[in-house]
């Protein structure tokens, strides 16, 4: 079962470092998961050059009966132990910025796997990030990375997304089409106000740009809805990731896309030593919700449930 995964995730990313970045294992574990594939069907799957990965006729063909046949099996696992467990009670959920559809997405898969669980959905402050899991406020938290808690354990993550600006709609930045990380250093930033953390803060209002020119730190503020008034009355320029500004479209504000950072990466988050049953059945829809196999080839996407939020 690990060497079909490692095909189909290699199949989807067609590099081997980003497949084992998302198995969590080394390039060379890839390699070796592979061949032994490769060994147990007696011919080659992938082709493997110094410039590209793909696939070759046969594991084009292979490829197209494997994830039905994996998405099935993933699925009857996922009901026996769900059964076996007895995953059941109230899942209380914090997100950071905005629901977007990766998200939801995951629920849609949890709630359809157990549709006995509860789920109570709560925004949490860019102030207090971390606040609201180590009060025991919520069970799980989607938030942005860094996180660098000891307390805090980073589960699977829902993807990088690049950065936009958001500046006042009759800005100069506004008419531009694209913006350097450089362009930080012209404008004052929105920032997180504590107790958030120094480095946490600092991702998203960076204190210098790229090739070390100093940026103005702007307003400090507590909650999302703060930061885009302060950028609409012109205090300051906010960075956010495109699935929340897309979320948020308003005419006082333009959200232009910005080029030259780290991309910005959203992450459940739980506190270190509460690994429940409810945790890790929630941890795999998140997981499996990103995978393109959920689906027959060709299929139409299934009608997501709706969840038994409260």
């Amino acid at each position: 079962m690990r060497e079909l995964e490692c095909f189909l995730v290699l199949a989807e990313e067609l590099h081997f470092g980003r497949t084992g970045e998302r198995l969590y294992v080394s390039q060379s574990r890839v390699s070796q998961l592979l061949r032994s594939l490769e060994g147990r069907i007696g011919a080659r799957l992938v082709e493997r050059t110094s410039r590209r990965v793909e696939l070759t006729a046969l594991g084009s063909s292979f490829l197209a009966q494997l994830r039905p046949a994996y998405g099935m099996l993933g699925d009857a696992v996922d009901e026996a132990r769900a059964a076996a467990r007895c995953v059941a009670g109230r899942l209380r959920l914090g997100f950071l910025g905005s629901a977007n559809h990766r998200l939801t997405a995951a629920l849609g898969l949890f709630h359809a796997r157990h549709p006995q669980v509860v789920t109570d959905i709560v925004e949490i402050t860019m102030a207090d990030p971390f606040g609201p899991l180590r009060r025991g406020e919520v069970d799980v938290a989607v938030v942005l990375l860094p996180v660098e808690e000891p307390d805090l354990v980073v589960g699977p993550c829902f993807g990088e997304q690049s950065w936009m600006l958001a500046v006042p709609a009759h800005h100069p930045l506004a008419a531009r089409g694209t913006l350097d990380a450089e362009d930080l250093a012209d404008s004052p930033l929105v920032a997180a106000a504590p107790p958030a953390p120094d480095y946490w803060r600092d991702h998203q209002a960076p204190p210098r740009t790229p090739q070390g020119r100093a940026t103005r730190r702007g307003p400090a503020v507590a909650t999302l809805q703060e930061g885009l008034a302060n950028a609409a009355a012109g205090r300051g320029s906010m960075l956010l990731c495109r699935p929340t500004a897309e979320a948020h479209a308003r005419a006082d504000i333009a959200y232009v896309p910005l080029e030259g950072l780290p991309l910005s990466e959203l992450a459940t988050v739980t506190v270190r030593g509460a690994d429940t049953a409810l945790l890790r059945a929630f941890a795999r829809a998140v997981t499996d919700s990103a995978r393109p196999w959920a689906a027959a080839p060709g299929a139409e996407p299934a009608a997501v449930p709706v969840p038994n939020f409260t």
